[in-house]
């Protein structure tokens, strides 16, 4: 990376997550090569890494900033680039208020930057496309499950798969030139002529689980804790097993 990263605060984010893999337990240098402006707020920032052995979608990853001094800070990031990109991933993150990272990347990062990256990591909310897959996410808890459909799309994967994402208004949405018939689009703020505003409920919900394959659905639930909670409660009242819902919580 280059020096210009200075952190406004002395603190990073320890790991949390035990790494097994060896592979993803080893330290890459990724290097910066677009940034992709999504919504206000939140941007996409492409990488190219060499020697990344891959993914799976919904998996995330360790980045780490060095300052010039020495000084690093860590977080995880969902993966939101499909598995087939290979030798590059993409990130998209939120503008946080007061965070050092995504501040840094929102206002100092530029093609040719470079930082470092150490995953995959977690296997739990992974989706290797072979199963139905209803996917409901909020504001950047699309991240993840927009690499679900990138990949669905590249494999012309014949699987069942339907996401629901939620977003203040339009603006907000993130990805919103790449959803397709897949896609049933939520606004709790401010929607479109004729289009419903609030907050997602049973009845917006029941349409997705409207004639289940044959299995049934693997639901993917990525959001703060409040929707997480909110959609988990409606998921089980309208019949999804327990067993079968896969939680990315944040906040």
């Amino acid at each position: 990376m280059t020096d210009t990263f200075t952190p406004p605060t002395r603190f990073a984010v320890p790991g949390r997550i035990a790494v097994g893999d060896r592979a993803a337990a080893l330290w890459q240098t990724a290097t910066l090569t677009e940034i992709r402006r999504e919504t206000p707020r939140a941007a996409t920032f492409r990488f190219a890494v060499p020697a990344w052995a891959g993914h799976l979608p919904g998996q995330h990853l360790m980045l780490r900033l060095t300052a010039g001094d020495g000084y690093t800070a860590q977080r995880h990031y969902s993966i939101a680039s499909a598995p087939d990109d290979t030798g590059h991933i993409e990130l998209t993150l939120d503008h946080v208020a007061g965070g050092e990272v995504s501040g840094w990347f929102h206002t100092v990062a530029r093609p040719g930057d470079r930082v470092e990256v150490r995953g995959p990591l977690s296997g739990f909310f992974a989706w290797p496309g072979d199963r139905p897959a209803l996917l409901i996410g909020a504001g950047s808890g699309v991240v993840p499950l927009m690499s679900m459909v990138r990949h669905h799309r590249s494999r012309g994967l014949g699987i069942p798969l339907r996401l629901l994402v939620s977003a203040r208004t339009p603006e907000d949405l993130i990805y919103a030139r790449e959803y397709g018939p897949e896609t049933t689009p939520v606004f709790t703020r401010r929607a479109p002529e004729g289009v419903l505003v609030g907050r997602l409920s049973e009845a917006r919900l029941t349409p997705l689980l409207a004639d289940p394959p044959t299995d049934g659905w693997e639901a993917y639930v990525c959001g703060s804790n409040a929707f997480a909670e909110h959609v988990s409660r409606l998921l089980v009242a309208a019949g999804q097993p327990v067993e079968r819902i896969r939680i990315e919580r944040f906040g």
